[in-house]
């Protein structure tokens, strides 16, 4: 049975010095004040023990019609992105409505039981049936009291290399999209990528939608779609409602092309998604040493003031065999991977699994503040740097004031047998 809260007490909140209680009203937060000490709760308080509370996880990517399919029908041994594509070509004829919603929505308690609210799907219309997309249209009203969820038209084949591939994706639309995708890298040539991040930017500012992008998701220095992408972005004044995936060909970009890409980026200020893990696997597949590890310029990015936030990508597909839903992970992952694990990073580090995240869906009501929705989760540390050193599950999850997860802290010095 759901619980219902008035308050939170006992909380520790970024940026903020010493304990609070969150007063909660009709589902809002209506009050934050300072404790002079702890307290104890009450039957609708809940008491998060002096930990750090923080605004519900964002996952920002990731792909529910092919979530826990991998080894269907074959193994992508090869561990390319390409192959990846090959392997889900071949599970995609075998698709069906309760076959996507039976997946998809396993894997949207997995998230939420993790802290996460707030999720964006790539789903592929690459399908001339668009099975997924119908079903995932339905996944969102069907957990619609556990997680906001966000449909991208992802063309998985292209748009302008796929039969009808425009067609299809006005067709989404039209079903109920929330954003439009694209992915011009893999387009049969350079012309095509470009035409189609053009017309695709088209769709969605006409439509009133969101743009994502999976960009240059490859090591190619020569793939630079992204300077397409935020020249649109530009143009329509657009910026903040567009969003540049993956970008893994910026890694390999030289310095002095670089210097004259950021200038564009911070003019036209989209938003950035990286998914270390993912990327980790699937990048440098074709060099011998040094590999290059493709992930995009995350640190200079932040430093430049733009947004950039962590996605899983994938969890149990045909591109990435591993995953649990732990944005912790993803988080930690990414830290290494990029070098920032100096204390200035980590302490700000959660920003990259929420408020980024947020920002890149475009949330007008988010956060941790008088009069917004009574959204959170209860962290297990006081702080950001104990978060990311145990990384366990949430203590809790609340949504409208009400407890979707609560779990007892984990104490592995408490299982130690010997003394």
């Amino acid at each position: 049975m759901t619980k219902t809260l008035n308050a939170i007490v006992n909380a520790r909140l970024a940026g903020k010095e010493g304990l609070h209680s969150l007063t909660i009203n009709n589902g809002l937060f209506t009050e934050i004040q300072p404790q002079t000490s702890p307290v104890s709760a009450t039957d609708h308080e809940l008491d998060a023990c002096e930990n750090l509370v923080t605004s519900p996880f964002v996952e920002p990517h990731i792909h529910l019609d092919a979530t826990l399919t991998a080894g269907e029908p074959r193994w992508n041994e090869s561990g390319t992105l390409f192959e990846g594509i090959e392997c889900w070509s071949e599970r995609k004829a075998l698709l069906s409505e309760s076959d996507v919603t039976s997946r998809a929505t396993q894997t949207l308690k997995l998230l939420a039981a993790h802290g996460v609210q707030y999720v964006r799907t790539h789903v592929d219309t690459t399908d001339p049936q668009l099975t997924a997309l119908k079903a995932m249209v339905k996944v969102r009203e069907q957990t619609a009291n556990f997680i906001d969820l966000q449909i991208v038209a992802f063309p998985q084949e292209g748009i302008w290399s796929f039969p009808n591939g425009r067609e299809l994706m006005e067709e989404a639309v039209r079903i109920g999209a929330d954003v439009i995708g694209g992915i011009p890298h893999f387009e049969f040539t350079r012309d095509y990528g470009a035409e189609s991040v053009r017309w695709l930017v088209e769709l969605a500012h006409k439509n009133d939608l969101l743009v994502d992008v999976h960009c240059d998701e490859i090591d190619d220095p020569e793939s630079r779609f992204l300077e397409v992408l935020a020249a649109e972005a530009l143009r329509l004044d657009y910026g903040t409602r567009v969003t540049a995936s993956h970008t893994c060909a910026m890694g390999s970009y030289n310095d002095a092309y670089c210097s004259r890409l950021f200038r564009l980026l911070k003019k036209s200020n989209i938003r950035f998604l990286s998914m270390p893990t993912e990327s980790l696997h699937l990048q440098g597949r074709f060099d011998s040493y040094p590999k290059r590890r493709g992930i995009t310029r995350v640190p200079e990015l932040l430093d430049a003031g733009l947004k950039v936030a962590f996605g899983q990508d994938s969890i149990r597909d045909p591109w990435y065999p591993m995953g649990n839903g732990n944005m912790l992970r993803t988080l930690d992952v990414g830290l290494h991977a990029c070098h920032m694990l100096g204390m200035n990073r980590i302490e700000r580090c959660l920003e990259l699994i929420t408020d980024n995240g947020a920002a890149a869906l475009n949330l007008k009501n988010y956060g941790i503040a008088p009069g917004q929705p009574a959204r959170c989760a209860v962290l297990q540390g006081q702080n950001a740097y104990e978060v990311l050193l145990g990384q366990h599950p949430v203590l809790a999850s609340v949504r409208d004031g009400n407890v979707l997860v609560q779990r007892a802290a984990v104490n592995p010095e408490a299982d130690l047998l010997i003394t």
